[in-house]
């Protein structure tokens, strides 16, 4: 019998299934958290759901304090290099470059050190000594206060740590840094609570450092960030339903070519649960092809890159993708010949693009930033060679019976930063 109280019950419960995706897809775009997040109150109201939920399918940890959430994530595939830290936003974001990264770490090792407050012109000083290193100097890393360039470089850097709220502007404008130097400071609080929860490994960098057994990139970030699997048949099934989990969660698209043999048999297997899962959770629809599987976001809200569609660069990115999509499977194709297409498409399409994007030499980088945004959407692979590959997901993009230069369908699939 249904008593008086069920169907309220029943409102009740979809509240909190909706509260839960709500929250779990803000802390997949937001893994680093601060309590001004309009989805903080939700995480903290189910952090234990969340926190459950989290560990049991990717085995991350989430972290809910009270002026912050710190979800733990690990990338899948470490050698992944199609989603940068970017500096600016939109068509005009810049890629962190390697010297980036290097000054990134320093300054967050002198952060650490420092008090409740710092200016911008000492945190460039302080990263003039570091990079002084003659090991760091041997890697060929140099830094200095001397030219825009490298003024923006730190700001750079520091914009990055203000949107993650490691630190807060007092009083100050960076950009006058940039063009006129130390004679504009800057300066910021330090939120050390925030600074703390940014690194996420299983082990401390220096742990390994000190240990000697790892030499190489590579190997260092296999050894901080691997964590431990019981050497039994429930261990291993375990790891491989949270990688794949993590996976999928992560990438806009997982090809079976991709998977090593027991993660493609695992996945051929479990693809029907493990996907029913992430959709119950997230609200994502499963796509699942003979090349792979990919979780697709309706709501065009989970997601840190998408298919451009405006612009000039969205427009080139789209004839780019259309051009790959139908060329012979035999050919080669490189980045010179995208350049190529992009001088024919500029007679046609150049009366509507911006006037910069017609100059005669632009074509390279255009070409260059359409085939990484392909890549980083998993549509196309870049080879060491030069070589560009197309990848199955990139056929959607293809239109029937139009000449080049026609439209796409577009394709939003769940894609966010670590």
């Amino acid at each position: 019998m249904t008593t008086p109280h069920a169907p309220l019950t029943d409102v009740l419960e979809r509240t909190r299934a909706e509260e839960r995706r709500r929250a779990l897809r803000a802390l997949l775009m937001d893994p680093l958290m601060n309590a001004r997040h309009p989805a903080f109150p939700l995480v903290r109201r189910h952090q234990k759901a969340l926190r459950d939920w989290l560990g049991n399918e990717t085995g991350w940890y989430l972290q809910v304090e009270s002026g912050f959430a710190r979800l733990h994530k690990r990338p899948a595939d470490r050698s992944d290099a199609t989603r940068p830290a970017v500096s600016g936003s939109g068509a005009q974001g810049t890629p962190f470059s390697r010297s980036r990264y290097a000054l990134l770490c320093l300054l967050l090792a002198d952060l650490e050190q420092s008090e409740q407050q710092i200016t911008l012109g000492r945190l460039g000083e302080r990263l003039i000594q570091a990079a002084a290193d003659p090991s760091l100097e041997a890697a060929g890393l140099r830094f200095s206060l001397e030219g825009r360039e490298q003024r923006r470089d730190l700001v750079a850097i520091v914009r990055l740590l203000l949107e993650r709220g490691v630190l807060q502007r007092v009083a100050g404008d960076e950009e006058a840094f940039v063009q006129h130097g130390l004679e504009n400071d800057v300066l910021y609080d330090i939120d050390h609570r925030m600074l703390a929860a940014l690194l996420v490994t299983v082990r401390g960098p220096s742990l390994v450092a000190l240990e000697g057994d790892c030499e190489g990139l590579g190997t260092r970030l296999e050894a901080i960030s691997e964590g431990f699997i019981p050497d039994t048949e429930d261990g291993r099934r375990r790891a491989l339903r949270q990688g794949l989990t993590a996976r999928l969660l992560d990438d806009p698209v997982v090809y079976w070519d991709d998977l090593d043999e027991d993660a493609r048999q695992y996945l051929a297997n479990q693809r029907v649960a493990i996907t029913r899962r992430i959709a119950e959770a997230t609200d994502l629809i499963p796509e699942i092809r003979a090349e792979g599987v990919a979780m697709v976001d309706p709501q065009r809200s989970l997601s840190d890159r998408h298919m451009p569609h405006e612009g000039t660069e969205g427009h080139v990115t789209l004839l780019v993708a259309e051009r790959l999509a139908t060329s012979p499977g035999d050919q080669r194709l490189t980045l010179e010949q995208v350049s190529g297409w992009i001088v024919q498409w500029r007679r046609v399409h150049g009366r509507h693009w911006r006037r910069s994007a017609t100059e005669p030499g632009t074509e390279h980088a255009l070409a260059r930033q359409a085939v990484e945004q392909l890549s980083g959407l998993r549509l196309v692979r870049m080879h060491a060679d030069g070589r560009i590959e197309p990848r199955p997901a990139l056929a959607r993009f293809a239109v029937d019976g139009a000449p080049s230069g026609g439209g796409s369908a577009g394709l939003d699939m769940e894609h966010e930063s670590p």
